[in-house]
């Protein structure tokens, strides 16, 4: 906690940052603690009923008053009737601001269910495949088509973080992560639709060479030995060869052997460069990669999705195509979902959705111990001008009552809410 004085409630003054020792429901602004900005704030703190407030000085503007001495005991302002306070501009705004986080809540659980709907399609094409190829192929390109129609036509795109509760249908959801991210990309860059859905398919049905893998080694946590990165390394030409007898479009075919070739020729299975690698599967490798970042094999080697960008851009970006990585990182935000952050107030939060035209902003759900978790504040910065992040935090350096709170994820998993604008609700 930042070193606070305490003074006696007359004495607040414009300028001055306020800690209030009430709980979020108890009072009507967003925070419980601010810079005081408005005489209409300097209203209702003094209305709040309480004697004295603390300070921050370090982030007032201009000198605070004379703290109130310990046995001093000054008569607070009469307190605002609750018909005043409910006509006050700032408790009006508490009122939306609350009403929109429910219907926040109720949108993340309908994108949270059409997420499981979508994984749980993705499994059952998958234990489809060989039995009833023709079927399951026309099911996939089903699926792909809404897909892709319903990303490529939305006003705007929301990218929201899923949680952990898949029913057992973790396996199914890197393919669905780095299909979804591939078609963001996709509807950046403006593909047609046609080519949007080719690059679907491809992505869905990247890894399907994996089926010819043990499981033992797909699944070993330690790194691989020579040999056995030699076998996964077949998983291309063997996806290529499964996809061509499954009468994939040669465009997909063509995701499935590459996205593992990078752009400076360090990938396989031929170690193509630049533009000799499809546009297609350029745009699966970065989320590919990315994927596999924040979700490899072994969770202790996972890294949050702020780390996962930050090293893709700055350590390894000779590996991919550079347009379509700044594209990729422009849509995910520098603070992508999934981030735990600290905002410049001191609280702490975990973003948990962008809209990809104004990454910048994200939503962040707020850690405030006095508002029980499945109620928990959700702020959207782009409603909040002057309050920013300034940094990303480790899941491993946030305290225990925090982490439990904020729950970051064990898998970061994306879906989309591709819906009216008009009709979602941004808190």
């Amino acid at each position: 906690m930042a070193d606070t004085v305490t003074i006696p409630i007359d004495q607040v003054q414009i300028g001055l940052y306020v800690y209030l020792d009430l709980k979020w429901f108890q009072h009507p602004f967003a925070f419980s603690h601010f810079k005081v900005k408005t005489e209409d704030q300097l209203r209702i703190l003094r209305g709040l009923g309480l004697a004295t407030v603390r300070v921050d000085p370090a982030l007032s503007d201009g000198p605070v008053p004379t703290a109130a001495p310990a046995a001093a005991q000054p008569v607070p302002a009469a307190p605002m009737s609750p018909e005043a306070r409910a006509e006050s501009p700032v408790m009006a705004a508490k009122r939306e601001m609350m009403e929109r986080i429910r219907e926040q809540r109720e949108n993340a659980a309908r994108i949270e269910q059409a997420f499981v709907n979508t994984a749980r399609a993705i499994r059952d094409i998958d234990r489809n495949l060989f039995s009833q190829p023709a079927e399951t192929i026309r099911v996939a390109g089903k699926l792909i088509g809404q897909i892709t129609e319903s990303i490529l036509s939305a006003p705007e795109l929301a990218i929201n973080l899923m949680g952990d509760k898949l029913g057992g249908e973790e396996i199914y959801v890197h393919s669905l992560n780095v299909t979804m991210l591939s078609m963001m990309i996709a509807r950046d860059i403006k593909l047609p639709h046609e080519v949007a859905s080719l690059l679907g398919m491809g992505a869905l049905f990247h890894d399907v060479g994996t089926k010819n893998i043990p499981d033992k080694v797909l699944n070993k946590l330690d790194a691989y030995n020579h040999a056995e990165q030699a076998l996964v390394e077949t998983h291309c030409e063997g996806g290529y060869e499964i996809g061509r007898k499954l009468g994939l479009a040669a465009p997909a075919l063509a995701i499935i052997r590459d996205h593992h070739e990078m752009f400076d020729g360090s990938g396989y299975p031929r170690h193509l460069q630049g533009e000799a690698i499809s546009i297609l599967a350029r745009i699966v490798a970065i989320a590919n990669h990315y994927d596999e970042l924040c979700n490899p094999r072994n969770p202790a080697d996972s890294l949050t999705p702020h780390e996962a960008l930050s090293l893709m851009f700055a350590k390894m970006r000779s590996r991919f195509d550079p347009k379509l990585l700044q594209v990729f990182i422009r849509c995910l935000g520098v603070y992508p979902p999934g981030t735990i952050v600290q905002l410049a107030n001191g609280v702490v939060g975990m973003c948990v959705n962008v809209n990809t035209a104004k990454p910048t902003r994200p939503q962040v759900m707020i850690y405030e111990a006095s508002v029980p978790r499945e109620e928990a504040i959700v702020v959207n910065l782009e409603t909040q001008p002057d309050l920013n992040i300034v940094k990303s935090i480790r899941p491993s350096q946030v305290p225990k009552d925090i982490y439990n709170y904020l729950s970051p994820r064990k898998r970061v998993s994306y879906y989309f809410d591709a819906g009216d604008p008009a009709r979602r609700s941004q808190p």
